[in-house]
């Protein structure tokens, strides 16, 4: 199990990169995390969901994506509430202090799906969540030592020393954590280190002799990294530059974002420069499309959009001719109204939309799940991705389909084609399609972008990078010891 001694200190990348570094060598690899936090989720192959994160490394590792990879999703819907997603389905909802209570009783499911998981596996990398040194937290623990103890597996830390204080971080880790728990830590990996590792070298002896834990390899910062699905919505505060980009496209980033690894074969173009405007920022006048991406709360991101004026920006973009396009909450804000009559994101209301696609969309319990493939309407292109919405969309603008998904129509185009939007995420990654609508927005050369090889290359090469640095023969060892 590699735990972190914070939040985003690259566990999930790690992982990512070790299950193929392990699948290369041969062996059958399974990734795992007990419980995830985010809002960036995946449609597995058995029909639930389950973070981003995992289903890459399910990728990594060579294996299907099955809900027993990420047993327990929490997907945050306000500033102390979430939706508790269990093996892949709509559980309950909880605020922060009702779910310290509710875990304790997800344990046994955990370590069950843990097991199911682990069936045929030569190895399982289990990641944690946060930091094992949040010992203020009351219940249960599930996502760290709790589990690391229940399902009795070893731990490695991983320390993230580009953002300093790496020694206080993993010294300080180990003064506050109890004896078991230490025990239980086998070691530990230095992360994003820049520049000469062997400066380092004194710091590694520090926090050996202080600990008592063994440094098991230090990993220099991973620049390819930006071509994997972030799990972490932090990621898109860090811009790309491009100076060939020729096609701007603007990406308001709303408070409950969901979904938005769908920008990520636009980024990955080198003539599309994918901005994303920040709170308090204005939309840019010349951008060449706005797109609406997904929500997990979209009334409420509907009022936050207007909180921040972009809807008067939206509308100005309209008027010049500018085109937009939503893809699942974006779509529906697109719309005249939403309505959520069991009070699904929170109280019963409904919504005025932004009034730019003549349809109107009433949230219900029923949650649509699943992968799906189709064609693009108006390219012919095909498309392929993934539903996992709320609602159901109707109006006169559903006669003009964005796209055809399995035999049926999905979304909806207005009359003169400057707006659409669709339920699809995941549809970018089609190389064909997205050459065709890119291509609608300029005339541009197609740049031969295979965005699915650039991501398995990407895993290729870090897994390589892991191998290089890190000592996964001893990893291997500790694992089988235990």
């Amino acid at each position: 199990m590699f735990q972190g001694t914070g939040s985003d200190v690259g566990k999930s990348l790690m992982v990512a990169g070790l299950s193929r570094a392990f699948a290369n060598r041969g062996l059958s690899v399974r990734p795992f995390k007990p419980q995830n936090m985010s809002n960036n989720a995946a449609v597995t192959a058995d029909g639930g969901e389950i973070g981003r994160a995992q289903h890459l490394q399910a990728l990594a590792a060579r294996t299907p994506a099955s809900v027993h990879m990420n047993p327990i999703l929490l997907k945050p819907q306000s500033e102390i509430g979430a939706q508790v997603v269990v093996r892949g389905r709509v559980r309950t909802t909880a605020d922060a202090r009702a779910y310290q209570d509710l875990k304790a009783g997800l344990l046994a499911e955990v370590l069950d799906s843990y097991e199911q998981n682990a069936q045929g596996a030569d190895l399982v990398l289990v990641e944690g969540a946060g930091s094992p040194a949040e010992i203020n937290l009351p219940g249960r623990d599930i996502a760290n030592m709790g589990f690391a103890a229940a399902a009795n597996v070893p731990v490695l830390l991983v320390a993230d020393i580009d953002r300093g204080g790496v020694i206080a971080a993993i010294v300080g880790t180990h003064a506050v954590i109890d004896p078991a728990a230490r025990s239980r830590i086998k070691g530990y990996v230095i992360n994003k280190f820049r520049g000469d590792v062997t400066l380092f070298e004194g710091g590694l002896q520090e926090i050996t002799q202080r600990t008592g834990w063994p440094a098991l390899g230090v990993a220099p910062y991973f620049a390819d990294a930006v071509h994997l699905p972030p799990e972490d919505a932090m990621a898109l505060d860090q811009p790309r530059a491009k100076k060939a980009a020729r096609i701007k496209i603007a990406v308001p980033k709303l408070s409950r974002i969901a979904n938005f690894d769908d920008l990520d074969p636009l980024r990955s173009e080198p003539d599309v420069a994918v901005e994303i405007i920040a709170p308090g920022q204005a939309m840019p006048g010349d951008a060449d499309l706005i797109l609406l991406p997904g929500s997990k709360s979209t009334i409420a991101d509907l009022a936050f959009l207007r909180q921040q004026g972009w809807d008067i920006d939206i509308l100005a973009h309209h008027r010049r001719g500018g085109r937009i396009l939503g893809i699942c909450g974006g779509y529906q804000m697109l719309g005249t109204s939403i309505t959520d009559p069991h009070g699904l994101e929170g109280e019963a209301r409904e919504a005025i939309g932004l009034g730019l696609l003549a349809i109107t969309t009433v949230l219900s319990a029923e949650k649509r799940l699943g992968e799906c493939t189709g064609i693009h309407v108006e390219s012919g292109e095909a498309v392929r991705g993934y539903e996992i919405h709320l609602g159901l969309s109707e109006g006169a603008d559903l006669a003009r389909p964005f796209i055809e998904l399995d035999g049926r129509a999905d979304g909806a185009r207005s009359a003169d084609g400057k707006v659409a939007g669709c339920y699809l995420h995941g549809l970018m990654a089609a190389d064909g399609f997205r050459h065709a609508f890119l291509s609608s927005l300029r005339v541009r050369e197609d740049s031969g972008l295979n965005y699915d090889h650039l991501v398995d290359r990407t895993l290729d090469g870090l897994a390589q990078h892991l191998e290089t640095h890190l000592d996964l023969d001893r990893m291997l060892e500790i694992a089988h010891a235990a």
